[in-house]
């Protein structure tokens, strides 16, 4: 079973460490970023399912961190829950008109912020703003940025498809099929956290086809993706059927089939051939 992935935004190490400690226990994997900065910059390279942010950071303000990822498409939509000692409501209201999903003050129950984070997890998927297995945006954000597109005439579009990938779910079963597609999309993050802007966004179209949108060099960016995935996919695989190069599928049958290993093609698309075509 996937684990989901919390990203906790917390300067104090007791605290994180704390955390860290908690949610582990309870089927978490969890990143730990000191500062604003820091935690801005994770949150665009690890896609995380949820953030827990503490208002009271040491390089910038915690609502201000807020913002940051409210306004940036990669990360856009993902719940984000404040913990802090200010315990002021008009604190509270300025968190939530920012876009946080929740709003905990300092001390708090372990227990009922696990609760709060479930919660929060349950609301982002009722609304399938965001796919769990990879945190990425789903087709309905990306029609929202496709919208965008016609605005601006400074973009490249990767469009990433998984040969392969079905034939490789059918063998493998769903549980592997997602910890391929979690692997996708962390893959993507951490591609465009490398070498993309702040603007840049990937979604996820269908579990063998996603969506990439760069303001940067798209070459590079292509060939970073090109290269991870072409790298991590055979992973998934047995040893035998790496060195066979394919899998067989109803062997011993009439219906024998041999399918090739998972690979990606990308298709690239800029403004400029768009409006070509137009």
């Amino acid at each position: 079973m996937l684990k989901k992935r919390l990203l906790v935004i917390e300067d104090d190490t007791d605290i994180a460490d704390m955390l860290h400690a908690y949610f582990d226990t309870q089927g978490y994997e969890i990143f730990n970023a000191l500062s604003g900065e820091e935690g801005v910059g994770m949150a665009r390279a690890k896609s995380p399912n949820l953030i827990l942010l503490d208002v009271m950071l040491p390089d910038m303000d915690g609502f201000d961190v807020c913002k940051a990822l409210r306004t940036t498409p990669l990360t856009k939509f993902i719940p984000i829950i404040f913990l802090t000692q200010r315990d002021r409501r008009a604190d509270k209201v300025a968190g939530l008109e920012l876009g946080a999903d929740d709003y905990i003050t300092k001390p708090f129950d372990v227990d009922e912020l696990r609760l709060r984070v479930q919660g929060s997890l349950r609301r982002a998927s009722r609304e399938a703003l965001t796919d769990t297995r990879t945190g990425l945006p789903t087709i309905a954000v990306i029609r929202e940025i496709e919208a965008t597109l016609a605005t601006r005439t400074d973009w490249t579009r990767l469009d990433v498809e998984i040969n392969g990938f079905r034939a490789f779910r059918d063998y493998y079963g769903f549980v592997a099929g997602d910890e391929v597609i979690a692997f996708i999309g962390l893959t993507l993050a951490e591609c465009i956290a490398a070498v993309g802007t702040p603007d840049d966004f990937a979604g996820m179209v269908a579990e063998d086809r996603y969506t990439v949108v760069t303001y940067g060099d798209g070459d590079a960016l292509l060939n970073r993706i090109m290269t991870q995935l072409q790298n991590g996919l055979p992973a998934f695989y047995s040893f035998m059927e790496r060195e066979q190069g394919y899998l067989i599928l109803n062997s011993g049958t009439s219906t024998e089939e041999r399918v090739g290993l998972m690979r990606a093609v990308i298709h690239k698309s800029t403004a400029q051939s768009a409006s070509a075509t137009a």
